[in-house]
């Protein structure tokens, strides 16, 4: 069973996330395996929610309304947390990995609400708004995934949940129409208005000028708390930080493409070729030797800062 769940989590993994998946290949074993794993779970909540695999429409998964499949995942998250055997691959998958680095149940949580902000349509007015939107959707995967690499301390899983902000501020600005064609914006509606849009104009082929600036915002929204994440590879062990350097050098560099594209940057889906990645593992081993002479400097106050829980063993 052990070993069905690896290759479970690695196709997952390789199918899913292209630009992960190359760093994720730098952990040691066992980290490897629990990111793996976390990662299938965290795909598999995705993909329920919107009646997917792997980002395709699945009959199976469709049964139901999206509150129905939603509350679903709640049971069985739930459940699996009671210490009940889990049949699906991807709730057996992270039942493992929540109980061997005490993932406390809120973090889960938290990161399906993201799912339900999806399924309630919220609006996001405020830059403020969408921040917190990219909290649950990925700066929550964040802080699992420190834990995951043996981080405890509340300063350096700070650094952590920043990553997956940026993270997800890249996505939305590299998915922005892909986005609108499902009837979804996170574009913060205050940005929208300066340029004299509303959600319903970024299919528009003639604001393109205007998207781009938008995303132009985005990603330098993002600069910043990629800037915040780097400090905390100082204390992850070696491997773990070489994953993540690697992993925050390809996300950074899509937005830079969306960036330099500017109007053009839907045309195709933004991306780095297999070359660049080669080139950012390189430059990410770099960035990991050299935190380690670094010393944790104080985050600043200008960032978002995620909700903060009951201190976790």
């Amino acid at each position: 069973m052990s070993s069905t769940l690896l290759a479970h989590a690695t196709h997952t993994m390789a199918a899913g996330s292209k630009s992960f998946a190359t760093a994720a290949k730098l952990f040691d074993a066992r980290t490897r395996r629990s990111a793996l794993m976390l990662y299938a779970w965290c795909r598999y909540c995705d993909d329920v929610t919107d009646g997917q695999v792997l980002g395709f429409h699945h009959p199976t998964l469709s049964d139901g309304s999206a509150l129905q499949r939603l509350e679903m995942l709640h049971n069985r998250t739930r459940r699996a947390y009671a210490g009940e055997h889990m049949s699906e691959p991807a709730f057996a998958a992270f039942q493992e990995v929540a109980t061997r680095h005490s993932i406390a149940p809120q973090l889960a949580f938290d990161h399906l609400e993201g799912f339900a902000m999806d399924v309630r349509e919220t609006h996001y007015d405020t830059v403020e708004d969408t921040l917190r939107y990219c909290y649950h959707v990925a700066g929550v995967v964040g802080l699992m995934m420190a834990r995951v690499m043996g981080v405890r301390d509340e300063a350096v899983l700070d650094r952590a949940c920043d990553l997956g902000l940026a993270f997800q501020l890249t996505n939305i600005a590299r998915d922005i129409v892909e986005d609108a064609q499902v009837g979804r914006c996170y574009l913060p509606a205050q940005w929208l208005a300066q340029e004299g849009m509303e959600a319903r104009d970024i299919l528009d082929p003639t604001r393109r000028e205007s998207l781009a600036r938008l995303a132009r915002r985005l990603v330098e929204q993002a600069e910043p708390y990629y800037a915040s994440a780097l400090a905390g590879l100082r204390d992850l062990p070696l491997r773990s930080a070489w994953a993540i350097a690697s992993a925050h050098g390809v996300y950074r560099e899509i937005g830079m493409k969306v960036k330099a594209a500017g109007p053009a940057a839907w045309a195709q889906r933004q991306g780095t070729s297999r070359l660049e990645k080669m080139g950012l593992l390189v430059k990410g081993a770099g960035l990991a030797l050299h935190s380690r002479m670094e010393r944790l400097p104080p985050r600043s106050p200008a960032l978002w800062q995620r909700p903060r829980r009951q201190r976790q063993p």
